[in-house]
């Protein structure tokens, strides 16, 4: 289990957190969902060890980290930028997961010769490959069209079925946490004011979960008030 333990961060005279305290289950994925600007990507930092902040934080394992943009080496082909972030992957492991990903055919390209969708695809990949048992993941899936979130969301729910990575990620849209998550929490003003379990096999269908749908945006209208 990861542990933040009375975690306080402010900038210059803004509290962002104060004496904040979460326990985060291993081997499921979590989402904390939000509003912008409540803190959700310095909660991310916080724990990859980016950001300074006062408190402690119980984690023993290094992280792998999908951010927004894909921030790949324009410099090399995909399969350099898997290799260079992970040099003891064999080809196999390379293949195989760009396979599930459906972009096997693109490792010798660059990466200003794939589409933003398998740019981000590329992103995902790095971070399983990276020998980390941990991964956060801020917001990756904001920029794409609804299908094609979609499709991501479930090639990343094949992936993490295989090995059952402890994943955190954030996000202000309620389908992204209810599609991927096995554990959804609400951060408001400092603060996790609900938490939501959902057994549902992933990727999960948003038809059933309707009325869990309406309570999460409900409490996210209520707490930005």
């Amino acid at each position: 289990m990861i542990k933040l333990k009375n975690i306080t961060k402010r900038y210059n005279e803004q509290i962002i957190f104060e004496d904040f305290n979460l326990n985060i289950t291993e081997n499921q994925i979590t989402c904390i969902l939000g509003e912008s600007g409540v803190g959700k990507t310095t909660l991310l930092n916080i724990i990859a060890g980016i950001t300074p902040y006062q408190g402690s934080v119980s984690l023993i394992d290094k992280v792998s980290y999908i951010f927004q943009e894909p921030r790949l080496i324009l410099t090399m082909t995909i399969e350099e930028n898997l290799k260079f972030t992970s040099p003891n992957a064999s080809d196999e492991n390379i293949h195989s997961i760009l396979q599930m990903l459906k972009i096997e055919d693109k490792k010798r390209m660059f990466p200003n010769q794939l589409s933003g969708g398998e740019q981000q695809r590329v992103s995902i990949a790095r971070a399983f490959l990276f020998d980390a048992p941990i991964i956060l993941m801020d917001e990756p899936f904001s920029s794409l069209d609804l299908s094609l979130k979609y499709r991501l969301i479930c090639h990343f729910a094949s992936l993490w079925k295989k090995t059952n990575k402890t994943v955190i990620f954030v996000t202000h849209n309620v389908d992204e946490a209810l599609w991927l998550a096995n554990e959804i929490l609400i951060l408001s003003k400092g603060k996790i004011v609900q938490q939501y379990n959902v057994d549902e096999d992933l990727p999960r269908a948003l038809t059933n979960q309707e009325e869990l749908r309406k309570k999460i945006i409900m409490n996210l209208m209520k707490d930005s008030n």
